[in-house]
């Protein structure tokens, strides 16, 4: 099953396929977990042989099995489906395709032995097991993507594959949030993330997919690879990804999908040898205002739907201080991710070597006690000590190194944005979905062209 997935012989079929996939956990989550268990069960046989495209499939199994994540978590999938099906999935094929001979990331090793100490601390001493899962298991994955992805290397149409299994799956929790959300009528739009827009779920998780999704299908529509087989209809997608990421009010995810867009957009205007001239930026202008034009028309439809909240929400403004009882402080704006910041600051100039253990911050916070890390950094800084800033140091050296070389080749500047988008989302929602993982892994891979280029529709 996977290969029919990989090579996309079918493109609207798969497409069309997992927009009533999604539609269906609406009704029961019995659809996905069979469909799961199916492509994963009659996959599996064809990896047990190591054939030419082998590191493709078993990336493509990773790519795909794990990207049902939050699908899984939205139509209640759990037990069948883990709630943290992402990080137990990668931590298990990550490991495997290790152990098969696939790593070349030899620095991936220290940033796993920078997490030993802070396994066995705890200095709360009520520390469960799911707070190790939380905590732990999203730097681990981190480290062993590095140590697998790290320079392999791939195809340009091998990526475009992954790429394009990576998708689909989010394109069911598109389908899911459109079809669950009750008519816009019927929902409140207040100055906080909208749960009822988000499919019933956490919205900071949707926004965070959805923004994912929308980065995705602006890559394949505007460089005109194939997902469906119609540069309309993948326009519609990413606008739909766009304005349902908009809709939850959520503000993180689509930020970051839009540095993201950002990222491509830069490297798109100065991909030409020559030099930066006037005509060149008027040119350049003349090619993204249509688009930019566009997202500004989308920004305020979603505006006008939410009653003119939405504006006021990406401005930061709070019930409280649209009543003039609450100030506007970067608090404020961030949602209470400052506090959070300066709690685990002040735990690590307590605990400066070794941190305070894992998940032990959230724990013994003075302020911001038993609010969930949304900020991986200073997390990695409280639990972690001076091992969490050597670990977070290492992987912007490390996403220095990909800035470095997105001036070459195609993908370049694809493989950079993936890993912006990745960091940012640990800003806002730390390494809770498999996205960070995944995508800073992707982003390690060496690209090179093949001889037989992938036509575009």
């Amino acid at each position: 099953m996977l290969n029919y997935l990989l090579d996309n012989k079918s493109p609207l079929f798969w497409v069309m396929f997992h927009i009533i996939l999604g539609g269906l956990c609406i009704l029961s989550p019995w659809f996905l977990i069979v469909w799961f268990y199916f492509v994963l069960i009659s996959s599996l046989p064809g990896l047990l042989k190591r054939t030419e495209n082998h590191f493709l499939k078993v990336t493509g199994l990773i790519v795909y099995i794990i990207s049902f994540e939050l699908l899984g978590r939205i139509s209640r999938a759990s037990p069948f489906i883990p709630y943290e099906l992402g990080k137990y999935l990668l931590l298990l094929f990550l490991s495997s395709g290790i152990i098969i001979g696939y790593r070349r990331g030899s620095i991936g090793w220290l940033l796993l032995i920078l997490l030993i100490p802070g396994m066995i601390i705890d200095e709360s001493g009520q520390v469960g097991f799911k707070n190790i899962v939380a905590n732990l298991f999203g730097p681990i994955s981190v480290a062993l993507a590095v140590i697998y992805f790290k320079d392999q290397v791939v195809y340009e149409a091998e990526l475009k594959s992954l790429l394009r299994v990576m998708i689909l799956p989010l394109i069911s929790v598109l389908a899911f949030v459109i079809i669950k959300t009750p008519d816009f009528e019927d929902v409140e739009f207040v100055l906080s993330a909208n749960s009822e827009t988000s499919g019933g779920w956490g919205s900071n998780q949707v926004s965070t997919a959805l923004g994912l999704g929308a980065f995705l299908t602006f890559l394949f529509w505007r460089n005109r690879w194939i997902l469906s087989g119609f540069k309309w209809l993948d326009l519609i997608i990413f606008l739909l990804f766009a304005l349902r990421g908009l809709l939850t009010f959520s503000r993180g995810g689509m930020i970051g999908g839009a540095f993201g867009v950002m990222v491509l957009l830069f490297y798109e205007a100065r991909a030409s040898d020559y030099k930066l001239t006037v005509n060149r930026i008027f040119v350049n202008l003349v090619r993204v205002l249509p688009l930019v034009i566009l997202l500004i028309f989308l920004f305020q439809y979603a505006d006008r739907i939410a009653e003119g909240n939405l504006v006021l929400r990406y401005k930061g403004e709070t019930p409280g201080t649209i009543g003039g009882y609450k100030e506007k402080t970067l608090n404020v704006f961030t949602a209470n991710r400052l506090n959070v910041l300066k709690d685990d600051l002040q735990l690590w100039r307590e605990h400066p070597l070794l941190g305070v253990g894992v998940g032990a911050s959230s724990l013994l916070r003075e302020n911001t006690r038993r609010v969930a890390a949304h900020l991986e950094m200073s997390r990695l800084l409280s639990e972690h000590g001076l091992l969490g800033l050597i670990y977070f140091t290492i992987l912007l050296v490390l996403g220095v190194k990909i800035y470095k070389r997105a001036s070459v080749g195609t993908f370049g500047p694809v493989l950079l944005a993936m890993f912006v988008l990745a960091l940012f989302t640990t800003f806002h929602s730390a390494m809770r979905t498999f996205i960070t993982p995944l995508l800073i892994g992707l982003s390690m891979l060496f690209v090179t062209e093949h001889s037989e280029e992938e036509p575009a529709d």
